[in-house]
Parts: C-alpha cells; sequence; structure tokens
C-alpha cells in the first residue's frame, strides 16, 4: 500500500514517488536517490547547505545518475541489512549489475587541528564528505552511463566543469560566486558538456567501475577496490553502531532497527542537532501550498528523540542531542525558539525559490522557516521533560541544569494563560489550544520533580502548586459535554495533540476522558482508520487546501490505544501502519489513507520516533498479557460499567 505506482490521472508524473526515494546520510550530509539511481537531492557541506542537486524540486535543478543505459526502472532495491547502504540491482537486455550508494565515514581526521565545527565529544568516526557509488557487472553485459550535472544554489547557478588530472578520470565543478567545489574521481573517461560530466562504459561479467563525489579537501578514492574498500568500512561502522541497541526478538525489529539507524543518519554529529527531515517543499497536498522546510531542529522533538534513543539503547546520541538543547536552552536569555539551525542559528528567515517548479507542480518552494519566532507554548515542557528523562537515566542533577530549569518553568508559568499557535504552527489566530496548556503542565510537573531532587523543597511546592492549577484549568475548559478534550478552549473541535495526555501522564489512562478522548479521534478523526492532525474546515490554520493523515498521529494513537487497553485494535492499527511503509521501510510526514501515497517531507524524523513509541507499546503490551500481568482492559471494563 505504499506510493510505488505514479498516478496516471493526467498522464504519469515525471516525479518519482515520494517514498520511492532512498536515504543516505554521513551524519553531516544528506542524500535522497530515486529508483533511476538519480541522486535528487544533496545539500554540501551541511543537511541545510543550499542544494547541489535538487531535481526533486525541478527536473532541471541538478542530478547525478550512474546506471545502465536503456534501463531506468531497476530490478529491486534494498539497504545492506544494518546499514545506509543502498543496494540497486538491475537486469537489462544483456545482463544483470549491481550498484551500490554510500555516503562514507571513515577514521577521525582532525589530529593537527581542531574540528571547527565539533561541539561534542569527537568518536573515532567522522564523515568523509565523499559520495562514494560502485557497480559491478554479475552477469552477461551492459552499457553503463554515468551522468553528473550539479546545480549549485538549489538550481539557481550552473556548473563549470574542468579536468583536473593528468587524463580523464578527475574533473572539478565550481560555479562564480560559490565557495564550494565539487570534485569527481572515477575509473571511468570523463567527458565535459558544458553543465555535465559524463561516461560509458561496456561491463562484461565480473567487471567493475566507480565514482566518487567529494566537496572537501581530502583524498577521492582512485581505484575501484579503495572505492569498495571505503564504502565495506562505512557498512561496518553502522552494523557496528547498530549493535549497541537493544531490540526485541520480535518480527517488528527490523522496523525499529531501520528507525534508529534513520534518525541517526537525520543527527548532525558536529552538534548533535537531530532535523525533522532532510528536504524542504515536498508538499502534504498534490500541488498544494503546504511546502516546509523541514532541515531544521525542533525543540519539541526532545521529548520523543530522548525516550526513542533511551529506549532503544542509544545513550551516547541521546547524551548528544540533550546537550545540544541545553546548549540553545543556556543561551537564551529571553524567549526559548521553537526550532534552531542545526549549528544552533536561531534566525531562520523564510523564503520562496521562484525559479523551482516544485515537487510535481507544488509551489511555492520555500527555504527557511517563518515559523521560527512564532509564539508557542509547549516548547518549555519539551526541554523539562528532556531534562526529566535524562537525570532519570543518570540518576543525577548537573549543577549546570539547574539555571536551565528555572528560567524555563518560570518562562512556562508566565506565559501558560496567554494563547498561542500551537503545536502545529498554525498561521491563523492564536487560540488557548489545549496541547500547548499540557506542556506548560509538564514544564511545572516536571520542574517541580527536579526541585526536590535539587533538595529545593520551597521552590518544588511552589511549582506543585502551578501545576496543579494549570491541571485544572484544563479539564474544566478543555473537555466538552460529553467528556472528551477537544482542540482548544473555544470549541469542540478535535485534535489529535491531546492523544498525548496519556502519553506525559496527565491523567492515569483509565480515567474516563482520556478513554473517551482516545476512542472520539480513533473514530471520528480518522479516514480509513488513520489519523488526521485535526479537520482543516474547523480549524483556522491560515493556509488553503486539505492534507493527509498525518502518520505520527496515527502512531500516536497505537501508543495511547495500547495506554487504555485497546490492545487488540492497538495491534492491528500498528499492522496496518506498517504495511504503509516506503520499499526501504521509511516513512515521509502524512499519507494519503485512499492511496497509500506518502506525502510531506521525507524521511520524517517525527515519524520514526512515533514508530518506535508505537511499537514498543505494541510489544510490551503483548509480552505483558503473556505473562498475565496486563490487567488494565479488566480495571477499565469496570469504571466503565461503574458509570
Amino acid at each position: 500500500m505504499t506510493q510505488s505506482i505514479p498516478s496516471l490521472i493526467g498522464g504519469s508524473s515525471p516525479f518519482p514517488p515520494i517514498a520511492d526515494y532512498a536515504f543516505l546520510s554521513d551524519c553531516e550530509t544528506t542524500a535522497l536517490i530515486a529508483p533511476s539511481g538519480n541522486v535528487e537531492w544533496m545539500c554540501v557541506p551541511r543537511m541545510d547547505s543550499p542544494s547541489v542537486f535538487a531535481a526533486i524540486l525541478d527536473r532541471d535543478a541538478g542530478g547525478f545518475r550512474l546506471g545502465p543505459a536503456d534501463v531506468m526502472v531497476p530490478a529491486g532495491r534494498r539497504y545492506l541489512p544494518g546499514t545506509i547502504v543502498v543496494e540497486t540491482s538491475w537486469e537489462t537486455r544483456m545482463g544483470w549489475m549491481v550498484v551500490r550508494d554510500v555516503l562514507c565515514i571513515g577514521p577521525w581526521h582532525h589530529e593537527d587541528e581542531r574540528s571547527s565545527s565539533h561541539r561534542r565529544s569527537p568518536t573515532d568516526y567522522e564523515a568523509e564528505h565523499v559520495l562514494v557509488r560502485t557497480i559491478k557487472c554479475v552477469e552477461g553485459s551492459a552499457e553503463i552511463h554515468l551522468d553528473c550535472e550539479p546545480a549549485f544554489d538549489y538550481g539557481g547557478l550552473a556548473a563549470e566543469w574542468e579536468y583536473s588530472g593528468p587524463g580523464y578520470h578527475e574533473a572539478v565543478a565550481s560555479s562564480e560566486g560559490m565557495d564550494i567545489q565539487l570534485r569527481l574521481a572515477t575509473d571511468m573517461r570523463l567527458g565535459i558538456e558544458g553543465p555535465r560530466a559524463t561516461a560509458r562504459k561496456i561491463l562484461r561479467q565480473d567487471d567493475v567501475a566507480f565514482a566518487a563525489l567529494g566537496w572537501a579537501k581530502y583524498p577521492l578514492p582512485t581505484t575501484y577496490a579503495e572505492a569498495s574498500g571505503r564504502l565495506e568500512r562505512t557498512a561496518h561502522y553502522w552494523q557496528e553502531w547498530l549493535k549497541h541497541g537493544a531490540f526485541p526478538d520480535h518480527p517488528w525489529r527490523t522496523y525499529l532497527q531501520r528507525s534508529a539507524l534513520t534518525l541517526k543518519g537525520l543527527t548532525y554529529a558536529p552538534t548533535g542537532a537531530m532535523i525533522a527531515a532532510p528536504t524542504t517543499s515536498l508538499p502534504e497536498a498534490p500541488g498544494g501550498e503546504r511546502n516546509w522546510d523541514y532541515r531544521y531542529s525542533w525543540i519539541r522533538d526532545s521529548t520523543f528523540m530522548l525516550w526513542a534513543l533511551y529506549t532503544l539503547g542509544f545513550d551516547w546520541e541521546a547524551n548528544d542531542f540533550f546537550y545540544f538543547v541545553a546548549d540553545v536552552s543556556e543561551a537564551e536569555e529571553r524567549r526559548l525558539q521553537i526550532m534552531y539551525g542545526i549549528g544552533a542559528e536561531s534566525t531562520l528567515t523564510e523564503q520562496t525559490l521562484d525559479h523551482l517548479s516544485g515537487y510535481d507542480g507544488a509551489r511555492p518552494v520555500r527555504i527557511g522557516n517563518g515559523a521560527y519566532d512564532q509564539d508557542q507554548h509547549d516548547v518549555w515542557g519539551a526541554v523539562l521533560d528532556s531534562i526529566w528523562l535524562h537525570t532519570k537515566s543518570r540518576d543525577q542533577l548537573p549543577d549546570r541544569l539547574w539555571p536551565i530549569i528555572k528560567r524555563q518553568v518560570e518562562s512556562a508559568l508566565e506565559a501558560w494563560r496567554r494563547p498561542d499557535r500551537g503545536i502545529w504552527e498554525v498561521r491563523g489566530e492564536p487560540k488557548h489550544f489545549t496541547s500547548s496548556k499540557l506542556m506548560c503542565w509538564v514544564a511545572a510537573d516536571r520542574g517541580s520533580r527536579l526541585a526536590l531532587i535539587r533538595d529545593d523543597a520551597e521552590t518544588a511546592v511552589r511549582w506543585r502548586a502551578a501545576a496543579d492549577e494549570i491541571h485544572a484549568d484544563i479539564c474544566t475548559s478543555a473537555v466538552d459535554n460529553r467528556g472528551v478534550f477537544t482542540q482548544h478552549y473555544e470549541t469542540d473541535a478535535l485534535d489529535a495533540s491531546v492523544l498525548l495526555l496519556p502519553l506525559v501522564r496527565f491523567l492515569p489512562a483509565n480515567d474516563p476522558r482520556v478513554r473517551d478522548t482516545v476512542l472520539a479521534i480513533a473514530d471520528e478523526l480518522t479516514e480509513e482508520g488513520l489519523v488526521l492532525r485535526y479537520k482543516a474546515e474547523e480549524t483556522d490554520d491560515g493556509l488553503a487546501g486539505e492534507e493527509g493523515t498525518f502518520t505520527i498521529c496515527s502512531f500516536w494513537l497505537v501508543s495511547a490505544l495500547c495506554e487504555i487497553g485497546e490492545i487488540t485494535r492497538a495491534r492491528r492499527l500498528c499492522e496496518k501502519l506498517l504495511s504503509y511503509a516506503s520499499p526501504l521501510q521509511l516513512y515521509a510526514e502524512e499519507i494519503d489513507p485512499h492511496t497509500g501515497r506518502h506525502l510531506g517531507n521525507f524521511p520524517q524524523a517525527f515519524t520514526h520516533l512515533a514508530l518506535i513509541n508505537a511499537v514498543m507499546h505494541v510489544i510490551r503490551a503483548d509480552q505483558q498479557l503473556e505473562l498475565g500481568e496486563f490487567s488494565i482492559g479488566r480495571e477499565l471494563e469496570r469504571v466503565r460499567m461503574a458509570r
């Protein structure tokens, strides 16, 4: 049920379905590769830098293809198990070949000078700043083509190529006004045709070839053996990294592992920041205007990120991300923003790129994100919950964190009575959103607990009283006549964000209001069983058009159903959601419930975080049922009958 077949309405689209892209990362740069073997999105040297390949947003905005000359649809694709190395198998008229693609990770190389970008503790490995592509003919023969046509600055500047070695095997692409150069090395003979570097070669059984594209000063591989060695070293790095995780012996284990690898790949190693997605402006509705730049780090993701990483045993990554959040929280003397650049940049000015046609005609194409300075009151709760999770994992509260805690709790208490724009960053009028009040309660609740650890009883009592006041206000003002929590105080409309109520322990899972809210969303805020954020016609979000179901919300529903004891229903929904995974087990932000088509930026960190939470909820609930320990369902039935 994935987006694997292009729509035939009005003709087949030249753009591959979003779900058909493969994702690569070296934890500093990311890339998306289409099924055709074309690199259609890559930004260098950072994940949020201007693109050098952007065919995903305009077919003339740059690409890099390596594959058979006469075939565009592969016979199969996969990740090498436990890695972010993509293998594509091709059947041609005369033979079979295999292409492998990787963004290389190698040994730490800043031995004589310190890195200017790293703020976290260096490890034994770091990005090599090179994309390696290897190809082998495994049977028969085939003609292969290499076609590398960068377009710098989001497709705005054409490349100028020139040979850089004594023969035809090395070339450099540059553009006036850009301080980045791309170096291409291959064992094929390169030709230069304007902005393109091309090569063609006939491979016969067991013949091999390679191409390497680099954007730093470090040496590129010069032979197939060296290129293949770097690929294998990177594959071993990913497999070794995955060994540090703790994954249940369960049929859904591979989904957890792929999500963990994806989250690691979306993490910018020098600072520990995690981007929401590696792309910008992939539309939330076909041809629509809901197109945003997600190459930034959202503070609200911190709670879910830390929960997922600690749950799976990746304490080092959790620690790095936590201290990225701590760094920006400590630096902010005034209001904490909802998002930051991956280097902790605070100004993310939004602009449109009118020279790009957009993915399948969806415009505008945006870079930057104007929501960075919105007034959203969930941010303090995310920070405090992150500190609480970190403290529980360490059994200590570092002195450095106490000033951050005090500043963020007091900010939440000062602001919680005011309206804001909510978790979904609506661009309509501010409202008293329930989820925002909820996260202000989280800030006060976790702050009070942390104050007790700090032995500051007076502050703990004051913050507990504030938490109780917020709690009472939510229970009084955000519940409709049927006992269901609503989107905000002035409406009866539903909102998927209130599924967080049982997950952050606002009320016990057996509270009738929690149960009724979860079931109301499951029954009334879904299409084909998948959850909408809200109904667009009931919400002033400042935008036109519709959107698909939000996959994170559907996974939240799985977790919430487990919390209220609806284990069978949760398991069925989880199975359905896993069936919508892309062919490479990746997820975009949204899913069209009628076609299974993936929508929005891809792959989406928030979705994979929610997947881990949901899958672990179901697995643990099943284990408790097998042990005869899961009694909440019987208790809930008793409460329901007593009402």
